[in-house]
């Protein structure tokens, strides 16, 4: 038995053999696939344009980079505004305006029927020359009554004449001198008729008072049209209203217990609802010195400085009243020039840094001027143009021109 069991220990089982080839292989390819895979991951992953983070330049503005003192919401109003009507009751025969359009002063706007006007004018142009010839015959009337005034003193002195005669070559001269100055009145008068005649006729032209954006049309043509109101509503009392664009401010209401932080000339930073990331530049016009009892508010004016055909009348606007600048600041701080940028977009110390400007999806390295640190932003002086991206905290692998994606536009 034991010699039995001993053999059996040296026989060679050959179907275990194959299995554990077979194993060995798949080991081996799965190893190789995972070595590949890791390969093609890094390749790709190495290939992939980096994640950055923009910001956008925004322009310098006196007290740029100061805390805002006091925080208040208003309208964009206009300073110039007018509802253009006629000075005449008549018939609108054509309207020239239409909205959003812009007139020079004095341009024409709308015409009312002149029928009448024109006949009236002919009429006053008839009268004057009639006057005007009725006057020439008066006048040449007179020079014959002066001769012959003249001849009758002469044959006076002769004694060829009685004095009776000579007092009837008086008197007509003298009567032919009082028609000569009331026809060259009655001249006068119809000169004056024509020019009102005239005056009437250019009533009929309404025009533009001044120069400015046509806001509302309120007109058609055959509609009557009067400087006042009349005809139970159905008489139209304008043909359109027009706003100067350069008269444009704000007026916000502040609560009177905290109008003491406002001053005149102080700078503001005006925030339109319409356009949450437009930061515009202002200043305090006016204090109304008036408060309203109701709201317990006093009115404050503020002039624009960036004047922009986005900012239209009746915008609701938020409005940053900024620390004024302190006695020591300079004239150049006070009015600098150039743009803000995060301070983690700069590389560099001094006056010279660089920054990856972003655009189109790829970078631009570009050399800028710097100026000085307001909070965690960083004044470019030059080399950089207000509302231009640029990468904030760039990385230090990245290279002018590469491509990147852009995680977050802020």
């Amino acid at each position: 038995m034991e010699r039995s069991e001993l053999l059996k220990q040296l026989h060679i089982d050959r179907q275990a053999s194959p299995r554990r080839s077979r194993a060995r292989l798949l080991a081996l390819v799965i190893a190789v696939l995972l070595v590949l895979g890791g390969g093609v991951w890094f390749g790709l992953a190495r290939g992939a344009p980096p994640t950055v983070r923009t910001a956008v330049a925004r322009a310098a503005t006196p007290g740029a980079g100061a805390g805002s003192v006091l925080d208040a919401s208003g309208y964009v109003t206009a300073r110039r505004q007018a509802t253009v009507s006629a000075k005449i009751t008549g018939k609108v025969v054509a309207v020239l305006l239409e909205e959003g359009m812009r007139v020079e002063e004095g341009a024409v706007l709308a015409r009312l029927d002149d029928t009448e006007a024109k006949a009236q004018l002919s009429l006053s142009r008839a009268q004057l020359t009639a006057a005007r010839s009725q006057l020439a015959e008066i006048r040449a009337q007179l020079d014959q009554a002066e001769r012959d005034f003249v001849r009758q003193e002469e044959l006076l002195r002769r004694q060829l004449v009685s004095a009776q005669s000579m007092e009837t070559a008086r008197a007509q001269r003298d009567m032919l001198r009082a028609k000569l100055g009331a026809a060259d009145e009655q001249v006068r008068v119809a000169r004056e008729s024509v020019s009102v005649a005239e005056v009437q006729l250019d009533n009929t032209v309404i025009r533009a008072p001044f120069s400015g954006v046509v806001t509302a049309k309120a007109a058609q043509p055959g509609e009557m049209i009067s400087p006042i109101s009349a005809g139970g509503g159905f008489t139209r009392t304008g043909i359109g209203t027009i706003v100067d664009m350069d008269s444009l401010e704000i007026q916000v209401d502040v609560n009177e217990a905290f109008i003491n932080r406002v001053a005149p000339q102080q700078p503001v930073e005006a925030t339109l609802n319409a356009y949450p990331d437009w930061k515009i530049p202002g200043s305090v016009i006016a204090i109304i010195p008036t408060a309203d009892r109701s709201k317990a508010t006093v009115k404050v004016r503020i002039a624009i400085r960036s004047r922009d055909p986005r900012i239209v009348p009746d915008m609701g606007v938020r409005v940053a009243f900024l620390n004024p600048p302190t006695a020591g600041a300079t004239a150049a701080t006070a009015h600098e020039a150039g743009v803000f940028v995060p301070a983690d977009a700069v590389r560099g110390e001094g006056t010279a840094g660089v920054v990856f400007v972003y655009a189109n999806d790829r970078v631009e390295r570009r050399t800028v001027t710097l100026g000085r640190s307001a909070g965690g932003n960083r004044l470019v002086v030059s080399g950089l143009r207000d509302g231009e991206r640029v990468v904030v905290s760039p990385p230090d692998t990245l290279k002018d021109g590469a491509t990147v994606r852009v995680a977050d536009k802020s």
